[in-house]
């Protein structure tokens, strides 16, 4: 069983970005029991984030009323939380941003559970990484937060900032459609230093369902129709990924998502490879059930995805060029 700062966390666990994010917020006695249901199975490690909704409902607000319902489950979830976030969604590494962030995520617990981990949302490159996780690790020390995490970062930033403080986990995107970790040094870093890898987006932000067969299945208001792997120019080749992915699904009586997650799951367990948690969203509780309930792949069907990834590569970046020059920093 994964564990991180010593808790079990579950081989999978549950993004909360959809909960508090239009256009697919669903109402907040469903995202309340989204919340519950996965805990109920196992998915103890939530990825939450200060920014994720408005300042009068995000994750922490969501999860402050989620533990004033159900306050037995407090102590039973693992949360990680994003923050330093400007509202021009520019990155701040200001030691007083930071710290701010950090004390308005708690203030809106309202004294129900408590901060695990924390990320800076994306890294500042205009300030030192030892003032911005310094500043993290002063935080730990104060005992406002339980540890800190990186996301999106290279693995050159991660060699450094365990120098500098405890890493205690690493958030990167990473499924079928985004294998840049496995060959840019990030997974063999988080190997050998023992970090675990908490992946996100592991259903490609929905593609790797099988449900998404063309840009006009996309609302108007969705931000995948910003983003360059989702135009119509990209899809139609992306797809072809996916409608491989489908037969192995098929043929093993499960869905293309659990095949994706499966894959994560099985790369976890392979030599050389860190501890991964993939952390898949939904607002659906039927949908969670089925991100739970995990599908092992043997080593031919892993291989086989292997081949399928490599036989139908992805056309288009992961964000916009804005987004793209805040990963893998």
């Amino acid at each position: 069983m994964p564990t991180i700062l010593g808790k079990e966390v579950g081989s999978i666990g549950y993004g909360m970005a959809g909960l508090s994010i239009p256009p697919y917020m669903p109402p907040e006695e469903q995202a309340i029991e989204c919340l519950r249901t996965a805990a109920d199975l196992g998915c103890l490690c939530f990825n939450a984030g200060e920014f994720y909704g408005h300042p009068l409902y995000n994750s922490l607000t969501l999860l402050h009323r989620f533990w004033a319902k159900y306050p037995q489950y407090a102590d039973r979830v693992l949360v990680n939380v994003k923050g330093a976030m400007l509202p021009t969604f520019a990155p701040s590494g200001d030691s007083a941003v930071i710290r701010k962030s950090v004390e308005n995520c708690l203030s809106q617990l309202e004294g129900r559970g408590k901060i695990d981990m924390f990320e800076l949302a994306r890294i500042d490159v205009d300030v030192t990484l030892e003032t911005q996780l310094g500043a993290l690790g002063q935080l730990v020390g104060e005992g406002k937060i339980g540890g800190v995490a990186l996301t999106e970062v290279n693995a050159e930033t991660i060699r450094k900032a365990v120098k500098i403080v405890k890493i205690v986990a690493v958030e990167i995107e990473l499924s079928l459609w985004c294998t840049d970790p496995l060959y840019n040094g990030i997974l063999d870093t988080c190997a050998e230093l023992e970090i675990p890898v908490m992946a996100y987006c592991p259903v490609g932000r929905g593609v790797l369902t099988g449900q998404l067969n063309s840009f006009e299945d996309i609302p108007e208001g969705d931000y995948r129709r910003m983003l360059p792997r989702y135009q119509p120019e990209n899809l139609d080749q992306n797809r072809k990924l996916v409608e491989q992915v489908a037969k192995l699904a098929q043929k093993k009586g499960c869905t293309t998502a659990q095949v994706a997650l499966g894959w994560l799951l099985g790369l976890s367990k392979q030599e050389g490879r860190p501890v991964i948690i993939p952390i898949p969203g939904s607002t659906n509780v039927h949908h969670i059930r089925e991100n739970a309930a995990t599908v092992a792949l043997d080593e031919e069907e892993m291989n086989l995805v292997d081949a399928i990834i490599a036989e139908n590569p992805v056309a288009g970046e992961r964000y916009h060029p804005h987004g793209m020059k805040m990963v893998n920093l």
